[in-house]
């Protein structure tokens, strides 16, 4: 059987588009927060008070217009709360603290990569979680090109790794792209369970970035140097997360896991770019062009099913 492209949904790819070139943008932007609030690589319990605040001013934020706005009811049932901490702890507790240490110690071009590979995760862990969303022979020939395109980031023109490479940059990172790829099944599991998807992003994120306020202060941490170039930043860096989350959530309600976690694919590539126009990364190479191109064909073939035989 050849594969076919599926049809064009503009209700998936806006959207989507949207939420990736948000989280694109976050890679520059935490390194950017690191000069700013003068947070050095070695300042661990500081990075995780910096991410505290971004997240936990973002849920509450999503919480407050979920009830303004929507008029939701943003209290999650008794027996709602243990799916609802679970989020909180792998989508932003144990996902974050992981990211916010890796940028540290590696590129912001190079941690994109690496997160594109969530994809092949949430491929994985909905095959396990819905009927209706097995993995296929297409599914996984697009997780292995994209993942193939993350492992050549990582390598130098030898084929061998660079000195660069360590486990507390590109390991942590990839662990954090893990968490993130489970988040999502887990994620429509809850709203399929009758959890609206605004206050799965509020609670999650607010209850997540609690725990990372807890164990930054609990840990020494602290902003010391703030200026209004750093409170702007941050500014943006909670709206960026209310709204991305409120539309991913949303979009995992409405449409199949693989369907839309495909798309995180994306994020590399806005990654890259805002990484070289904002950082000044050098992203112009033949191993960037490759990965990206790899990661790309990852979408398309995720995006593609079998031809079915006609009926006779």
């Amino acid at each position: 059987m050849k594969p076919t492209q599926k049809k064009f949904n503009a209700g998936i790819f806006f959207p989507a588009l949207l939420c990736t070139l948000l989280w694109g943008s976050a890679f520059p932007c935490v390194k950017m927060g690191y000069q700013l609030f003068q947070i050095s690589s070695d300042a661990t319990f500081q990075k995780l008070v910096f991410a505290g605040w971004r997240f936990s001013l973002a849920g509450l934020l999503v919480l407050i217009t979920a009830r303004v706005i929507g008029r939701q009811n943003i209290i999650p049932r008794r027996e709602q709360w243990g799916g609802v901490i679970v989020m909180a702890l792998l989508q932003t507790g144990v996902q974050y603290a992981l990211f916010y240490i890796a940028m540290s110690h590696t590129t912001g071009t190079r941690g994109s990569v690496i997160t594109g590979s969530a994809v092949f995760f949430s491929v994985i862990g909905a095959h396990f979680l819905f009927k209706n969303d097995k993995m296929t022979k297409l599914k996984g020939i697009g997780c292995f090109i994209g993942f193939a395109g993350v492992i050549l980031i990582n390598l130098n023109g030898a084929g061998t790794t660079e000195a660069g490479v360590h486990f507390m940059g590109e390991g942590l990172m990839l662990l954090s792209a893990i968490c993130t790829g489970l988040a999502a099944p887990v994620c429509k599991r809850l709203t399929d369970n009758g959890l609206a998807p605004m206050m799965i992003t509020g609670w999650q994120m607010l209850l997540g970035g609690f725990m990372l306020l807890a164990l930054g202060y609990c840990g020494g941490g602290s902003l010391t140097t703030i200026t209004p170039q750093g409170i702007g930043l941050l500014t943006y860096m909670i709206l960026l997360s209310a709204a991305a989350f409120s539309v991913w959530s949303i979009l995992l309600k409405k449409y199949s896991t693989s369907s839309v976690a495909v798309y995180n694919f994306l994020v590399p590539v806005f990654g890259t770019l805002l990484s070289g126009i904002i950082l000044g990364e050098k992203v112009v190479s033949l191993r960037n062009f490759a990965s990206l191109v790899l990661v790309c064909a990852g979408i398309y073939f995720v995006n593609c099913r079998p031809k079915t035989a006609a009926v006779k």
